[in-house]
């Protein structure tokens, strides 16, 4: 067989040691090895690591993957070096890997696929709905029902929705997580900041409906606390908050910047603080920093009106008078006009 092989040619040589050469080997003692040699033949595979997975679990899928050659020949480096961990995630692999390579590929934080799920400030729980059902691609149902169960995210006993408690970042999203894990860290992520902030659980609800409306009515980040500054100085005086935001939101309309005469005259609508007093009755929106900074940091000022006049800039025009707010509000019916895409 030998003597074949070394006379068969190049070409053909090359194709019979691949057919006899391991039983050639084993003949003469030397054993076929368990391991590839490289970085892999360079086709991409897609590898995932699950909350729970053991060395030795891993070894067997990277073997079943065919990233390396056997589970024996990663899992001995795995024994031999206890202080290796991996992350939970999903990695870009290559088949035909050495172990030593794959290991080494696994510990490196740029190999990790992550994908995003990013919560921009003062989304709705409709909206996040809407967004984890799409990038998670976990049913749109599955997703809602996790929302509606809210008493299970350890919320005060005050709060009736989710919406509110969802803090706005960019999330990774993780194999197997759950629509009810990603709320879940939302809302651990909204109660640290809370206590960041210095807020007690039994003010959660009130600062987080201020801020949300805050969130919703405010355009410019400098505005912020005066637009605080505003509400504060109403519900002080005991006047109605007439906030277009809390009507839209209660009637389902958070598409639009305006509301009709009809809305604002709904008292069957809870959240028109047009008709009824105070802050709306729960909040309107998922507010981030700025807002919760700035319903606990209210701007010093006697401002009971504003509008924003230009909804391209945000320029806005606070008024302690209400002579003063309608030549603001004429401002912004001419800038509408001008610009009918926006109504």
């Amino acid at each position: 067989m030998l003597v074949v092989v070394l006379g068969g040619g190049t070409a053909g040589g090359y194709t019979l040691w691949h057919q006899y050469g391991p039983s050639v080997s084993a003949l003469f003692g030397k054993k076929p090895t368990d391991d590839y040699t490289g970085s892999g033949n360079g086709k991409k595979v897609d590898f995932t690591i699950v909350s729970g997975d053991i060395g030795e679990t891993i070894a067997a899928k990277l073997a079943k993957a065919d990233i390396t050659k056997s589970s024996e020949a990663p899992y001995k480096l795995l024994l031999a070096d206890q202080n290796i961990q991996f992350q939970p995630g999903t990695y870009s692999m290559f088949e035909h890997m050495s172990a030593q390579s794959a290991i080494s590929r696994l510990q490196e934080p740029s190999t990790l696929i992550t994908t995003k799920l990013v919560i921009p400030e003062g989304t709705t729980l409709k909206g996040i709905v809407s967004l984890m059902a799409s990038v998670t691609k976990i049913p749109t149902a599955t997703v809602q029902a996790a929302a509606n169960d809210y008493k299970s995210y350890g919320l005060p006993s005050n709060a009736t929705s989710l919406e509110g408690y969802l803090f706005p970042a960019t999330y990774d999203l993780q194999p197997h997580k759950t629509a009810h894990d990603y709320f879940a860290d939302m809302v651990a992520v909204m109660k640290q900041h809370l206590a960041a902030d210095g807020v007690a659980p039994a003010n959660y609800e009130h600062t987080i409906i201020f801020a949300s409306l805050i969130q919703k009515e405010a355009g410019l980040a400098a505005d912020y606390p005066k637009v605080a500054r505003v509400f504060q100085n109403r519900l002080d005086q005991g006047m109605l908050l007439q906030s277009d935001a809390t009507v839209a939101y209660g009637a389902g309309t958070t598409n639009s910047v305006t509301t009709t005469d009809a809305q604002r005259a709904d008292a069957s609508n809870p959240y028109n603080t047009y008709v009824h007093k105070g802050l709306p009755v729960g909040p309107i929106s998922n507010p981030g920093d700025i807002a919760l900074n700035a319903a606990l940091h209210p701007a010093a000022g006697d401002w009971l009106y504003f509008v924003t006049v230009n909804l391209e800039t945000g320029q806005t025009v606070f008024s302690a008078t209400y002579a003063e707010h309608q030549q603001a509000v004429a401002q912004f019916q001419t800038w509408l006009r001008a610009h009918p895409s926006y109504q």
